[in-house]
């Protein structure tokens, strides 16, 4: 991260923020599918996938940063009701709404239960917001780890629109404890 170059964005937050944002990237990066993905002069860098930044909008995951626009980030509130926030994110969200034409959805891997993404996203994109429905009583570490375990299952998560969602309920049952493959208990037990 300081070299000249910096390091690539969806790194240092999924570094910084763990299990939570590492299940977002994963999961955005198998199964976002924007229109004209395999053009090679489409605007989403091969992905269509956004990370919403304290200050700079939406950026791709492959964006450089360097210590210095980190800082920044980290000076910055992240609140609906502060503009040097909301703004960037207002422009990026509306050129990305004219990108991907009337027919592509959005999905929303960020909190639904506040509003700092939800009203200012919902303002420009409606309905065609949306969310996995199971989201909904999951903390952080939970959804980061059924992010990660639907992208490694290949299984995409039903989605719903924001607006006139149930955003908040009770707490789903917990993750099942994740098995341990073969190579993984032979190892422990080698290093045991």
């Amino acid at each position: 991260m300081r070299s000249r170059d910096g390091a690539p964005l969806g790194d240092i937050f999924a570094f910084v923020s763990g299990l939570y944002f590492r299940g977002k990237l994963t999961y955005a990066k198998r199964f976002a599918s924007p229109p004209d993905a395999g053009n090679a002069d489409n605007p989403y860098g091969g992905g269509g996938v956004h990370i919403i930044t304290p200050n700079a909008g939406l950026r791709s995951p492959e964006t450089c940063i360097t210590p210095r626009a980190l800082r920044a980030f980290a000076d910055e509130d992240v609140h609906q009701d502060n503009a040097r926030y909301r703004q960037p994110l207002e422009k990026g969200a509306r050129s990305l709404l004219a990108e991907i034409g009337p027919d592509c959805d959005v999905i929303l891997l960020g909190s639904v239960a506040s509003p700092k993404y939800v009203d200012v996203l919902t303002a420009i994109f409606g309905d065609r917001l949306q969310f996995p429905i199971d989201f909904v009583g999951r903390g952080d570490m939970s959804r980061g780890g059924l992010l990660l375990r639907k992208a490694t299952e290949g299984a995409e998560l039903p989605y719903v629109s924001v607006l006139g969602a149930v955003l908040h309920g009770a707490r789903p049952p917990k993750l099942p404890p994740l098995r341990r493959s073969a190579s993984l208990s032979s190892e422990r037990q080698t290093l045991g």
